[in-house]
């Protein structure tokens, strides 16, 4: 439920004025996709985006004209068409009179500032040149994204409704001896089917000894007669990415595996009560990393707690041990301890859930309780 070119494009525009303002910067130059359609709507895959105190402009290539325009609509950028985006660029800024432009050096590679350097005029020189495009080391198109609007929040939630139900669906697919890609094959297609745009990253199933590699990307092993099976997930749905893991057993497990589970399920459920507005990400990788520590797994715990979501699967914040980032209200972040005992197991329940004044809104409802099939 992505809304183009509606008056939340405007108020995000209108706020990223204000952030420029407190930096007296005069203009911005914006290439990252997911920024550029976070302020005006627009989805294509070649942009530059200008924006000025009282102006936008959206340069984009002839493949787009119809597109930029439709998408736009209403966000209050003015499309240029053209085949030499760093030129054109170039031309606007100098007719607007900046005598240098801000650009986000997160995303705007070297290469693509090489070009943009090269398309001014000659009689800048060369020290000029470089002197005319000001990198900005904080992002201020990122900053914004981090909290969600009314709109991207209803979007994330349905977002996440999809990968729970395709949870659902692949259950009925479980069973030993099927390769793990067959099972994310499966809910890939149970993606599509149920409307989705695509997967938000790489479909991950591990299964038996596999389960103890935290990002272990679905293989052609088979799926064991007994041990835990990790499923990492999500899709993209109007734009916006969710997020989810759900680990189950096949066949009956030992008492040492049904105590690990629970421990990770608790680390996982102290997460999320930590969560609210005005804490930490430390504070919150903390919470969890203490019940891990109590059940005497904290050193099998190898990765942070969780992260950002949104037009990007990994956004800030970050829930780490030592991420100084503050939540806030309208923020979406995932709670995901785990535990990898090499060449043994491993376990991770994934749960995205809304920053809020007094605690966390979990999106993703799927049962956590340890599944035996």
């Amino acid at each position: 439920m992505y809304l183009q070119g509606g008056m939340n494009h405007k108020a995000r525009l209108q706020a990223l004025r204000s952030k420029l303002a407190l930096s007296s910067t005069r203009a911005l130059l914006l290439t990252h996709g997911p920024d550029v359609r976070y302020l005006s709507g627009f989805t294509g895959s070649n942009a530059v985006l200008l924006v000025f105190a009282r102006s936008t402009v959206l340069l984009t290539d002839g493949r787009y004209t119809t597109q930029a325009r439709q998408e736009t609509a209403g966000s209050g950028a003015r499309v240029v068409i053209g085949k030499r985006l760093a030129s054109e660029a170039c031309v606007l800024l100098l007719r607007a009179g900046v005598t240098s432009v801000a650009y986000d050096s997160n995303h705007t590679t070297v290469a693509a500032l090489s070009r943009f350097e090269a398309a001014l005029p000659e009689s800048h020189g060369k020290v000029a040149r470089r002197r005319f495009f000001s990198p900005m080391a904080d992002s201020p198109v990122a900053s914004l994204r981090q909290v969600k609007d009314s709109e991207e929040l209803q979007g994330m939630a349905e977002a996440a409704a999809v990968g729970c139900q395709i949870f659902e669906d692949v259950l009925h697919h479980l069973a030993a001896g099927v390769a793990e890609r067959e099972i994310a094959a499966e809910l890939e297609y149970a993606a599509r089917r149920r409307g989705a745009e695509g997967m938000s990253f790489d479909t991950i199933v591990a299964s038996g000894r596999r389960s103890a590699l935290p990002h272990g990307h679905a293989s052609a092993q088979p799926l064991p007669r007994r041990g835990f099976v990790t499923m990492d997930f999500g899709v993209i749905l109007g734009g916006y990415c969710s997020d989810m893991t759900r680990t189950v057993y096949m066949g009956k497990p030992t008492r040492e595996e049904k105590s690990a589970y629970q421990a990770v399920l608790e680390a996982e459920q102290a997460g999320i009560e930590a969560v609210r507005a005005g804490v930490t990400g430390a504070s919150v990788d903390a919470a969890s990393r203490a019940v891990l520590r109590r059940a005497g797994l904290a050193n099998y715990f190898s990765h942070s707690t969780g992260h950002g979501v949104g037009l990007e699967i990994h956004e800030g914040p970050r829930l780490a041990a030592k991420s100084e980032d503050v939540l806030a209200e309208g923020m979406v972040v995932t709670v995901e301890p785990g535990v990898y005992l090499p060449e043994r197991f491993g376990i991770r329940i994934e749960d995205m859930v809304v920053v809020e004044a007094t605690g966390a809104r979990v999106l993703t409802f799927s049962p956590k309780e340890l599944l035996m099939l």
